[in-house]
């Protein structure tokens, strides 16, 4: 690993600084990462997004074709990230993008469009560190599948999380073996326990996705969601609303056979239910994501991601919730 002496010493004084809340403020209604992520570092740190131009093992034939039904990547990768360029290249973009407001801001390099541990180790590590050598980048987050996570990779992991900051962030999506198979993930649920035990009992920040509305889970099955995420050795939970993407399989069987899509208040009334139900220590990333208006069929909110975190925490305020309550 190419890290100076100063950049180590850095590091395992910041190994120090990341530590999980086992309570949360009095004044807080729920682990909030923006808080989180600021008694991480002693500067502003921003993600900057890479694609690396992996795959996905749903996608070539591995375990199965075509990808989950709801993905489509053009809805979160940036206008800089884009696997024609290098991994430097897009970072060094992503930094002027972002550094024109905040010249002193670091970087977390966030390998994010599909399965970015779906190759070999020496690949692996070279797309890694290839970011951790760029100007201002303090660490990586790593966004995979449960199936993809041997313990060879594991072990790099493990070693590297002792000189930088690193988060393994895996695609959950559901808990139900039902709807797994439904959306075509290629795994079960049992495969995402053991993942997440394996990552966490190495002392890796391990972070976790979970999709709220897909077809064949109503209310009740959420809430019971939250109960199950809470007996996983997760640190950091991402939560978002089912969207329906033009072009996708999810579109054709939406409009096929259309099932419920939640509105913006039921979907806050149940994000309510499921903080009441989720673990007090585990930190939420977040609760909603905003794709293209020219790709998105459903739901048609109006809100954008600020105005509806916004409405969830006067809500929270006035049911009196609390994360975890109910745990």
């Amino acid at each position: 690993m190419r890290l100076g002496v100063n950049r180590y010493i850095f590091y395992e004084n910041l190994k120090i600084l990341t530590t999980f809340a086992s309570e949360m403020p009095y004044n807080q209604r729920y682990n909030d990462y923006g808080r989180w992520i600021r008694r991480q570092f002693p500067f502003r740190v921003q993600k900057i997004s890479v694609d690396a131009g992996f795959s996905c093992p749903n996608r070539d034939g591995t375990v199965g074709t075509g990808g989950c039904i709801f993905c489509d990547n053009r809805t979160f990768n940036p206008s800089y990230c884009t696997p024609v360029l290098t991994v430097r290249e897009q970072i060094t973009k992503g930094k002027e993008f972002f550094g024109r407001k905040y010249p002193d801001m670091k970087y977390l390099a966030y390998f994010q469009a599909f399965t970015n541990t779906y190759a070999s180790i020496d690949k692996l590590k070279e797309l890694y560190e290839e970011a951790l050598s760029c100007d201002d980048v303090v660490g990586l987050i790593i966004g995979t599948r449960p199936d993809c996570m041997p313990d060879e990779l594991l072990n790099y992991l493990e070693c590297l999380s002792h000189h930088t900051f690193v988060v393994v962030e895996y695609g959950i999506e559901s808990c139900n073996d039902t709807t797994l198979r439904l959306i075509n993930r290629g795994h079960d649920f049992e495969c995402t326990r053991d993942a997440i035990g394996r990552t966490a009992a190495r002392g890796i920040i391990t972070g976790g996705h979970v999709i709220i509305g897909l077809p064949g889970e109503d209310a009740a099955e959420i809430i019971r969601q939250a109960d199950t995420i809470s007996s996983l050795p997760l640190n950091i939970l991402k939560i978002h609303q089912m969207q329906i993407i033009r072009g996708t399989r999810l579109e054709r069987i939406y409009r096929e056979h259309p099932f419920h899509v939640f509105t913006a208040d039921e979907y806050m009334r149940l994000i309510g239910e499921y903080l009441l139900h989720l673990r007090t220590d585990i930190v939420v990333e977040r609760f909603v994501s905003q794709s293209p208006a020219h790709l998105l069929i459903a739901p048609q909110w109006g809100l954008k991601n600020h105005e509806f975190t916004d409405k969830l925490r006067a809500y929270l305020q006035q049911q009196d919730i609390v994360q975890g309550k109910l745990s």
